[in-house]
């Protein structure tokens, strides 16, 4: 039987979301759990890795099941293998088709910015730290650039594998709630930092040290050398992918 989850972590403590032979990642803190469940090895496949220090608030992966748990016993059973940091949201029986991964139609992110004179204490794992005023009215002007099919080589990481750098961003939108800015971006899929790397490049515009053009103008130019540096990975939270209603997933993962 395949199963999908629901995974939400806080990333700070962890070298990533993909097994490593050294440290610990959450994947591999899942497939542990789930093999004390199981009292057989599982192996996991996610809808989108994530870096050192990212978060993730509804990850979906898949496994399939060597033996019979009901769903409740797998979602109990995981968290009471995980550490505090990592938790099954919920389990569901999905077809044999159904891929975490290959069957996402897009991905979503959110990043966090304090802006505001003094640093963070209660959210400093969860948020990024900007003492000068942002402009967020700017930043969502300069963003609106980026949508759409495009080669996205100037957000690009060197270390990136992918095939080529052509993504689709589907929504891209900055707002200001309180002393935070926040940044909404959807796409097909994303390059390696390509998020933290766009808003390492909206965050000039903001403080007012580069035009609400210069985003576009990075875009076509597709030199990652000229844009800007890439954001902390603190203020980052993948909110998981969205996948087509056939599949029967729980909302806040279905188009």
């Amino acid at each position: 039987m395949r199963i999908a989850l629901g995974v939400e972590y806080d990333g700070t403590d962890f070298l990533g979301w993909q097994r490593l032979t050294h440290g610990a990642t959450v994947q591999g803190a899942l497939e542990q759990a789930l093999s004390r469940v199981a009292a057989h090895p599982i192996e996991v496949t996610c809808a989108g890795r994530t870096d050192a220090g990212v978060h993730g608030r509804c990850q979906v992966v898949h496994f399939d099941a060597p033996v019979e748990r009901d769903m409740r016993g797998w979602v109990l059973g995981a968290c009471s293998n995980l550490p505090a940091s990592v938790a099954v949201l919920w389990a569901q029986a999905v077809p044999e088709a159904f891929h975490a991964r290959f069957a996402a139609r897009s991905r979503r992110y959110r990043y966090a910015i304090l802006n505001r004179p003094v640093r963070a204490a209660l959210d400093a794992r969860y948020v990024t730290w900007e003492r000068l005023p942002l402009d967020a009215g700017a930043m969502h002007a300069a963003a609106q650039a980026l949508l759409g099919e495009h080669d996205f080589s100037a957000f690009r990481a060197v270390s990136c594998q992918a095939a080529h750098a052509r993504r689709c961003v589907l929504g891209l939108q900055v707002r200001r709630e309180g002393a935070q800015v926040i940044i909404d971006i959807e796409a097909n899929a994303f390059l390696h930092h390509m998020v933290r790397n766009i808003v390492g490049s909206l965050l000039p515009v903001g403080r007012g040290q580069r035009p609400v053009a210069w985003p576009g103008e990075l875009l076509a130019g597709r030199n990652r050398e000229a844009a800007g540096p890439t954001a902390p990975a603190s203020g980052l939270t993948f909110l998981g992918p969205r996948y087509e209603n056939h599949w029967q997933l729980p909302a806040e993962v279905s188009a």
